[in-house]
């Protein structure tokens, strides 16, 4: 059985939580989570990882068990969230590893590729998007609005997302089996969401939203310069980052392994984690031959 360690790194002034498993000596795998949940939304898959890679989770700040400072006393932007996530690798010792990245995880993971491109050895998108075309309209409408005039008029509307409703709503919508979904999710989420003054984080995220798609040109050239190995495996049926977002990978990556999972949603572990697992497993083991062999029996499943 497969031991996961819950642990804290002091990373410039603030605590970060951690979850951490898996032998020190295989590859690193670092899963960096969205919004508005934390590395609980990784609790499942660690241990099916485990066996066979090095696996760590932070909460960035603001989330989960990690520090939540008022807006006032610390940057909330990707870029000061990818400040800390490279000072939290720094601190850990590690100096490579692959990305698994899922919503807000997208763009601190991209900006950890533009900074350090070798520290990079494979990424796994799974709803991430790295390309315009994946924006849902109805759903960015109202952030990008928000992002380029924020105020009384356009400030309800995103506030919304902050609301028990929505978070659940993040979870259940496009999935084809939602009783797989733990009511759990959506609670803690929101009860996290909630804490005093993390509502004014929470806007400062959104309206920052705005400065990731302008870097999407220069994780072009990256992703055309490096040929890193990438996995999008995707719910098909998510409202936020569409199907188009994981298409789009293969214009510069040609190679890239492009799953499309029908039944699920935004938060796709949730309800298809069995697929998620073998499609991981599968992809990392052609993409790092160096890594660590299984001392459990492969998990995998068949492939959707």
């Amino acid at each position: 059985m497969v031991e996961v360690h819950h642990r804290y790194a002091t990373v410039r002034g603030h605590r970060v939580f951690y979850r951490q498993a898996g032998p020190r000596d295989a590859t690193t795998l670092l899963l960096l989570h969205g919004y508005p949940t934390s590395s609980r939304m990784f609790r499942r898959l660690i241990p099916r990882l485990a066996d066979r890679f090095h696996v760590i989770a932070p909460d960035h700040i603001g989330f989960g068990h990690s520090d939540a400072p008022p807006a006032d006393a610390f940057p909330y932007t990707f870029d000061a969230l990818t400040d800390v996530t490279e000072a939290f690798l720094a601190e850990l010792g590690v100096t490579r590893c692959a990305i698994y990245v899922q919503d807000y995880g997208a763009p601190i993971g991209w900006r950890l590729a533009l900074r350090a491109p070798d520290m990079i050895t494979a990424v796994v998108s799974q709803n991430g998007n790295g390309y315009d075309d994946g924006f849902v309209p109805d759903f960015w409408t109202p952030v990008w609005a928000y992002a380029d005039d924020p105020g009384p008029d356009t400030e309800p509307a995103v506030r919304t997302a902050l609301g028990l409703d929505a978070i659940r709503w993040q979870y259940l919508h496009g999935v084809d089996r939602p009783d797989l979904v733990d009511p759990d999710t959506w609670t803690y989420d929101h009860r996290d969401i909630s804490r005093p003054g993390n509502d004014l984080a929470q806007l400062a995220l959104f309206r920052d939203y705005a400065t990731n798609p302008p870097l999407y040109p220069k994780l072009h050239a990256y992703f055309r310069r490096s040929q890193v190995p990438l996995l999008a495996v995707w719910g098909a049926e998510d409202l936020i980052f569409g199907p188009d977002g994981a298409r789009a990978f293969a214009r510069d990556l040609p190679n890239a392994e492009i799953h499309l999972v029908p039944g699920g949603g935004h938060f796709l572990l949730e309800s298809h984690l069995d697929t998620v697992v073998g499609h991981i497993r599968g992809f990392l083991s052609r993409a790092l031959p160096t890594t660590r062999p299984a001392t459990t029996p492969d998990a995998r499943t068949t492939h959707l």
